[in-house]
């Protein structure tokens, strides 16, 4: 019985560290699609999220923040990106926000990395529900 048991563990052993490999492959730094600041994601409470890290005018406030009292904010330190799970049926992550602190809008986001070049990300924000009503944008690894 052992020995019927063991080859069936190892396999669902490696899946899991491979959908856990794929999910974390966005893990990084990487550019903006202005070339104007650089992201960083990270993993917290097996949720991914993204703060910027860099920007072109260091000192930029998050002036358009609906919020009055965030306005004073620094951009740098924002986390851009929000709550994203990852899906490994279709290997991307979702269910995620994306913050944009140009216009102080928040929209509903997807994430994948794009299958011929691993080194770019593609993000499509839209409007909550309405993912006809988005645009896609393209990061680039840095790191």
């Amino acid at each position: 019985m052992m020995k019927t048991l063991l080859p069936l563990l190892l396999i669902m052993a490696f899946g899991v560290t491979t959908d856990t490999n794929r999910a974390d492959t966005i893990l990084g730094t990487w550019l903006t699609p202005k070339q104007d600041g650089k992201i960083e994601f990270y993993k917290a409470d097996n949720r991914y999220f993204a703060k910027l890290v860099w920007y072109s005018i260091p000192d930029a406030t998050d002036i358009h923040n609906p919020n009055p009292v965030l306005r004073n904010k620094l951009v740098i330190g924002l986390n851009i990106f929000r709550d994203f799970i990852y899906d490994s049926k279709n290997q991307q992550w979702v269910k995620g926000t994306v913050y944009d602190p140009e216009s102080g809008k928040t929209y509903a986001c997807e994430l994948w990395v794009d299958e011929y070049n691993p080194n770019q990300l593609k993000a499509r924000g839209y409007v909550m529900g309405m993912t006809f009503l988005g645009r896609t944008e393209t990061f680039k690894r840095i790191r």
